[in-house]
């Protein structure tokens, strides 16, 4: 779990309960933090992904993203796609899309910055695209449909993303 950094939470913030985290006591610039978990990920009912070493980025006002390392994901089962984007922590990333599909579903960092070299080539899942678990939970997205944030039942926000938030 993320240790509060003793920065003020905003008044309009949930107050997290035992072992819950508030998104508003993550960091910006964000953190990479290793979690020890069971992370799953399924497309329909087939494992694409399977691991106990994925990372989290925590920051500010966003679920944390799990990355997973290269040699989790189920070998043949994704392929690059069209489409970029750059993010100012971590660089420019590339997308992958289920085998024989368009529709990105991950994307990676090939040349990170680099506070956050140790993510060359992890990927990174979108929750509202395939079936994400964490521990056995059942992942629900972040809102808004851009960001690949990970909602579990130990994260409390509001989270960037949901209706009113365009501005942080």
């Amino acid at each position: 779990m993320w240790k509060h950094t003793g920065s003020k939470r905003p008044d309009f913030a949930s107050i997290p309960g035992p072992g819950q985290e508030s998104v508003w006591d993550y960091p910006r610039p964000p953190v990479l933090v290793d979690d020890p978990r069971r992370v799953e990920v399924y497309a329909g009912n087939t494992l694409v992904a399977s691991t106990d070493r994925a990372r989290r980025v925590l920051e500010t006002a966003s679920p944390p993203t799990f990355y997973l390392p290269p040699e989790s994901i189920l070998a043949g089962s994704l392929e690059p796609v069209a489409g970029e984007s750059w993010c100012e922590w971590k660089g420019e990333a590339r997308y992958y899309a289920l085998v024989d599909t368009l529709t990105p579903v991950a994307w990676s960092y090939p040349d990170p910055s680099k506070q956050f070299a140790s993510l060359r080539d992890w990927v990174a899942f979108y929750p509202g695209r395939v079936a994400c678990f964490v521990a056995g939970e059942r992942v629900r997205p972040q809102p808004g449909g851009f960001y690949g944030g990970w909602i579990t039942d130990d994260v409390v926000g509001p989270v960037k993303g949901e209706p009113g938030t365009g501005h942080w």
